[in-house]
């Protein structure tokens, strides 16, 4: 090889490595110009909080995709519970923009306590109670519950869960809350009610109609007489301690539109608003 290769081989190397570290500034330049848009897209989400009865969860899930679509700044997280539970957390000052209860009580006591967004409170929905077994069952009536071949009855706890509360009432009013109680199965949730009867843990339970008819696991023995409990209704409000009141006021007026009602409608619920 001649001096003069020798001398072009170190200037060619030096080429590329100015080449390589031209190209890792521009793509540090370029990171640096896009970092500032990243975060300010983050910044503008907003993440909205509802708590809501667990009877709720299926019809709301489907609203709320339907929702984000035409708000794709928003992400909604979902608390599903028991009416009373979600409603002792937030007046603990547990996060929530939105609460939907199964029942009026648990949305009184928040409002009372001033913690319900004036104005923003709606009665959605209502919905029926029903007695429910295995598939397999023989059971044809809440009379016979009293039967002693009926082992255990699984039903929300009245202290917390609306349709414990209902189930309660109704046993109470047709003359079968002594005979049963001793065998009653308490349940965190109306959804943990279904699950027992689902698997076969319990040969009876009292669920809204909406849960029954989710589930392929069950079948409706009966329907209470909307005389033996108090209305099922279910009240939205956006929560004045929320991080975001605005959209939260926004969210519960959605729940009132004609695609979140045909929603409701389809998962079994009778809607409450005009």
């Amino acid at each position: 090889m001649d001096e003069k290769s020798k001398l072009r081989k170190p200037e060619s190397t030096m080429r590329k490595r100015l080449g390589g570290a031209s190209w890792m500034l521009t793509a540090a330049s370029a990171m640096l110009w896009l970092w500032p848009l990243a975060g300010c897209h983050r910044s503008d989400s907003k993440v909205l909080t509802v708590s809501a009865a667990a009877s709720l969860t299926d019809a709301l899930q489907e609203i709320e995709t339907a929702y984000k679509q035409g708000h794709p700044g928003v992400e909604v997280r979902n608390n599903f519970g028991s009416s009373g539970t979600l409603a002792r957390e937030i007046e603990d000052g547990a996060p929530a923009d939105v609460f939907i209860s199964a029942a009026s009580k648990p949305m009184d006591d928040l409002e009372k306590r001033g913690l319900v967004v004036s104005g923003t409170r709606w009665t959605l929905l209502r919905n029926t109670l029903v007695l429910i077994a295995p598939r397999d069952s023989q059971l044809t009536g809440f009379e016979q519950l009293a039967d002693a071949r009926i082992r255990t009855i699984a039903l929300g706890d009245p202290g917390s869960v609306p349709a414990g509360q209902y189930g309660q009432q109704t046993l109470a009013s047709l003359h079968l809350l002594d005979a049963v109680k001793a065998r009653l199965v308490l349940a965190k949730d109306v959804r943990q009610v279904l699950a027992y009867v689902e698997t076969g843990n319990a040969d009876a339970g009292i669920v809204y109609a909406t849960d029954a008819l989710a589930s392929a696991g069950v079948r409706v023995v009966a329907t209470a007489p909307d005389a033996t409990h108090d209305p099922i209704v279910y009240p939205a409000a956006a929560i004045a301690n929320g991080h975001h009141e605005e959209t939260a006021r926004e969210f519960v007026e959605y729940l009132n539109t004609a695609p979140a009602r045909a929603v409701f409608a389809r998962r079994g619920f009778t809607i409450a608003v005009p």
